[in-house]
């Protein structure tokens, strides 16, 4: 019986980190959706451009 039940446990916590794991990533997402394709472009030059220059 003992199994059965450590079994479920680690069936919740699967889950759970399942899910923040899909929330984390929808949110990356949403965060690049607000900008607009030249924005984006804009600022991943800017940041190549600072990082060559180190």
């Amino acid at each position: 019986m003992k199994i059965w039940k450590l079994i479920g446990l680690a069936g919740v916590v699967g889950l759970t980190v399942a899910g923040a794991t899909v929330a984390v990533n929808r949110r990356r997402e949403r965060q690049w959706q607000d900008f607009s394709a030249d924005d984006v472009r804009e600022r991943l030059h800017a940041r190549f451009a600072a990082r060559s220059d180190g």
